[in-house]
């Protein structure tokens, strides 16, 4: 089994519960707020206590309860651009599942490339 590193982050709050999924950004969409190699927003995050073996399913597995942590989740951005520039290829960063990040490099490709 590969190691994963996983955020570091607080608690679940009510609101982030009652939230409905957001739903995945455009390409190019999402601005990094955090400075290149600073992870401090990893202290901001809902994820920590929730069970990690939600963001990091195994094949075909739900991400339903993962997904619905983040969109609560008042660092979501930071968690994708982390994800996108260390290239994590399993779980689920910023509310985005591997093949959702994979397209949304894709997407960011093309757009840079036209």
């Amino acid at each position: 089994m590969p190691s994963f590193s996983r955020p570091h982050l607080s608690v679940l709050s009510e609101a982030a519960t009652s939230q409905p999924a957001a739903a995945a950004p455009e390409a190019g969409a999402w601005p990094s707020a955090t400075p290149a190699g600073d992870e401090s927003w990893r202290l901001e995050a809902l994820c920590a206590e929730t069970d990690p073996e939600a963001f990091f399913p195994e094949k075909g597995g739900s991400t339903r309860e993962a997904k619905r942590v983040c969109s609560g989740c008042a660092v979501r951005l930071e968690c994708l651009e982390y994800a996108l520039s260390n290239d994590e290829r399993f779980g689920i960063w910023g509310g985005l599942s591997e093949r959702e990040r994979r397209q949304l490099r894709q997407q960011r490709r093309l757009r840079l490339s036209a």
